[in-house]
């Protein structure tokens, strides 16, 4: 690629498409034995991550949970939450990451596009979670902070339109012509997300986006093998390199069948 050719990304939510729970929800038993929230709290939580698994979290469900976690980290200690997250992190997250994930990062990066986690979910959480994947960039929402504690207030939400305007704007600071660049998302609220590529995947869709990528025509990839990072590290390059050769052929293949069914449909127009 030359120096005057646009990049290429590819971005991903991180909720039921690169680990197997909600970032947020996971750390509710941390912050709890942290001190930062009261066993209801965690009760509360468990029930809703129960329940995000099971149907994934539509616009109410998230606005719903958007507030009732915007209210309870009020006053938090943003030093503490990082704390936290930094010392719990492995032990919370790194069994829930999607080995078919993994791989499909491996295999993006080796064909020379630039990573981006773009989530709902919290910096602080998002973050430290992107560094253990070792993706370039992260796109998350951002609390606003004063004198070190959070005020419940947002600064930037990533969500729905959200999710697209910043990945846009990222596009244009990098350089990414976004026609060339790939997302993955579970989710009928990243529509907006998936729509701003010119190569949109559903991964573990609930029903209203397994709805519209057969509205769109959009490829369907489903994960099932969460797998803790950790244990594949001994044969990282061995195995991660095989399967990213058959993930490879994969994006290949899902380029080739939209690209198709563009000219199926121009034809048919």
């Amino acid at each position: 690629m030359s120096r005057d050719e646009p990049r290429s990304a590819v971005f991903f939510d991180l909720d039921k498409t690169v680990i197997a729970k909600s970032s947020t929800l996971a750390f509710g038993r941390p912050f709890f034995e942290g001190g930062l929230i009261n066993r209801r709290a965690v009760l509360k939580s468990a029930y809703a991550q129960f329940v995000f698994s099971l149907a994934g979290a539509d616009a109410v469900q998230m606005e719903r949970m958007r507030a009732q976690i915007t209210a309870m980290c009020t006053g938090w200690s943003v030093d503490t939450v990082h704390e936290i997250v930094r010392e719990t992190l492995h032990t919370i997250v790194d069994p829930l990451v999607y080995a078919e994930a993994v791989d499909l990062i491996e295999a993006h990066r080796a064909a020379g596009r630039e990573v981006v986690i773009v989530s709902s979910s919290g910096a602080e959480m998002v973050e430290p979670i992107g560094e253990m994947l070792g993706v370039d960039r992260v796109v998350a929402t951002r609390m606003v902070v004063v004198e070190g504690r959070y005020t419940g207030e947002i600064e930037f939400y990533a969500y729905g339109e959200g999710k697209a305007q910043a990945m846009r704007e990222v596009a244009a600071e990098r350089g990414y012509d976004l026609a060339d660049c790939h997302a993955y998302s579970d989710s009928i609220t990243d529509v907006p997300m998936l729509m701003a590529v010119g190569h949109p995947t559903a991964v573990n869709p609930d029903r209203g986006l397994r709805r519209a990528a057969t509205d769109h025509g959009w490829p369907v990839l489903e994960f099932r093998r969460p797998v803790a990072l950790s244990s594949r590290s001994v044969q990282r390059g061995q195995v991660v390199t095989g399967a990213a050769v058959g993930v490879g052929a994969a994006v290949a293949g899902l380029a080739w069948y939209v690209r198709r069914r563009a000219l199926g449909t121009a034809r048919g127009a």
